[in-house]
């Protein structure tokens, strides 16, 4: 590959990245909040508007997986648990700083947002290793048994097992700190999944245009074929 392609490949990496980062920590500041949603008058679902961003997170690692290897993709990973860690960090030195008399939201109203997300957070991240990792373990074990061909099966079947272990283990988590009813446990449970096994196959075209495109750019040939760089 030559220096300018290697350039932009590390480039697209990079915003890929941070696609995932952004997604992820936004969706452990903003979890409190839940919404309806009924597409087509087929289901109503019961939200956390966490979940419109953490989809995003399994689409990246999945392109990132299948483009840049799985090493790449681990670091993506830890890179996350790093930030979600320092933006918990800043969301506690927040709350302890005390509020002016004349700031738009004072202590408590900040106290009451953000309460839960040291909580959240601890539980997000335990699910979220536990799925990611997984999940690119999963989609390579398809890779090496299909020989790099079926993407779809890899995505597919790699999301639906990371996302079930996910939506499970973070409300286990949430409702065993009293964050979450237990009598809604159930309930978010499929709703969340469902929701997750939805966006999975609404990514799978997104993921082979994508990869095609990429493959196509960089000049890579065969099923399977990866960029690498960097990788000492």
């Amino acid at each position: 590959m030559d220096p300018t392609k290697k350039q932009q490949a590390e480039t697209l990496y990079l915003i890929l990245a941070s696609l995932f980062i952004t997604s992820l920590v936004t969706s452990n500041l903003i979890f409190q909040k839940f919404f309806h949603w009924n597409p087509f008058g087929l289901f109503e679902f019961e939200l956390s508007v966490g979940i419109i961003a953490y989809p995003i997170t399994f689409l990246v690692t999945d392109i990132i997986s299948e483009i840049y290897g799985h090493k790449k993709a681990n670091r993506v990973v830890m890179a996350g648990v790093f930030a979600s860690a320092f933006a918990l960090l800043i969301v506690v030195v927040s709350t302890k700083a005390t509020a002016t008399i004349w700031s738009p939201i004072d202590d408590g109203t900040f106290k009451h947002v953000f309460g839960f997300t040291f909580i959240a957070v601890g539980a997000s991240l335990a699910a979220y290793l536990l799925a990611q990792f997984l999940d690119v373990q999963v989609f390579h074990f398809w890779k090496r048994m299909t020989k790099g061909k079926h993407l779809w099966l890899r995505n597919n079947f790699s999301t639906f097992t990371s996302q079930l272990v996910d939506t499970g283990t973070v409300l286990l988590l949430l409702c065993s700190f009293g964050v979450i009813e237990w009598r809604l446990f159930w309930l978010l449970l499929l709703n969340g999944y469902l929701f997750k096994v939805m966006f999975a196959l609404f990514d799978t075209p997104i993921i082979y245009a994508v990869v095609h495109f990429t493959r196509r750019y960089f000049g890579l040939k065969g099923d399977g074929a990866e960029i690498t760089f960097n990788d000492k």
